[in-house]
């Protein structure tokens, strides 16, 4: 018997006040599959796979959810986190995740990534990493 702990990633959680729309937007984003659990808690998961076996963004709704405020101000809102997303050509994906429904922020300060907003006003992040993503070793969908 195998008594070893074993601890995996699971999801990322984000909290929203709709649930159903954002795990729609994060889908169409990352060409991603949708599953609605129920009007509090949705995901999306990489085409084909089943459910654990690749991490999977989930969304829980929050009725009081506030996004945070980006670049941070003292006395609003922060951010807890944000994603990253490594993109083979950042134009073309800032112009896509656009199309999504994301907002670019007002403020950038590289042109090696784009600081974005999903729907619910999380911070993300499109990160140029053509190499990286052409590499062998590149294993994220």
């Amino acid at each position: 018997m195998d008594n070893e702990l074993k601890i995996k990633m699971y999801s990322f959680t984000l909290d929203c006040r709709d649930p159903e729309a954002l795990a729609k937007f994060y889908a169409a984003l990352l060409k991603w599959e949708v599953e609605v659990i129920n009007e509090d808690w949705a995901y999306v998961f990489p085409p084909g796979k089943k459910q654990g076996s690749y991490p999977c963004l989930l969304f829980q709704r929050n009725p009081e959810y506030v996004p945070p405020v980006w670049p941070e101000e003292p006395g609003a809102q922060q951010q807890m986190a944000h994603l990253d997303f490594a993109v083979n050509d950042l134009e073309e994906a800032v112009k896509y995740a656009v199309e999504c429904g994301a907002t670019v922020s007002e403020k950038q300060f590289s042109k090696n990534w784009t600081v974005m907003f999903d729907p619910a006003g999380h911070p993300f992040c499109l990160c140029q990493m053509k190499s990286l993503m052409e590499s062998e070793h590149f294993a994220l969908l």
